[in-house]
């Protein structure tokens, strides 16, 4: 197993010094998948619901969570983000997250498409919860990413 990055030589919690690395194109994409019934998946694409419209606004939270990840995730650098794209698409049995996030920079963003994913799925939450509460989040994760000195990587689907 590697050396963790984020643990210094006396197991303490440290950002990890990205100061000498170079500016490279990175790129992520993170995925997630909300079920639920037929009858509040077709509430959700509707549009028509109590809330508005469910896709716009999660998708929109999306990028909003991206540009926040290292205000949420204490060891995150903040990051200048050129692109974030949020998806949200009806699949069987729910709703479809996929988030991509680009940026030039000496660090990825896994971390920000992994959480404008999240926040997506929770915002899908939020806005259909009063028709069906037992949604289940689900198969958050990392899809694939590229750039950076660990090079490009992608996800078993």
């Amino acid at each position: 197993m590697s050396k963790l990055t984020h643990i210094d030589d006396q197991g303490r919690a440290r950002m990890v010094d990205v100061s000498d690395k170079p500016a490279t194109a990175r790129e992520a994409v993170a995925g997630g998948f909300v079920r639920m019934s037929a009858e509040t998946l077709a509430l959700a694409v509707s549009g028509s619901g109590r809330k508005g419209d469910v896709r716009a606004v999660a998708e929109l939270a999306g990028v909003m969570a991206a540009k926040k990840t290292s205000d949420l995730i204490p060891l995150c650098h903040p990051l200048a983000l050129s692109k974030v794209e949020v998806s949200v698409e009806p699949a069987e049995g729910g709703l479809s997250v996929t988030a991509r996030v680009k940026t030039t920079g000496p660090t990825g963003v896994e971390m920000e498409a992994l959480t404008a994913a999240s926040i997506a799925c929770l915002t899908i939450y939020d806005m259909l919860k009063a028709a069906e509460k037992g949604m289940v989040i689900e198969a958050v994760r990392l899809l694939e990413k590229t750039g950076g000195k660990s090079g490009d990587w992608l996800a078993d689907r």
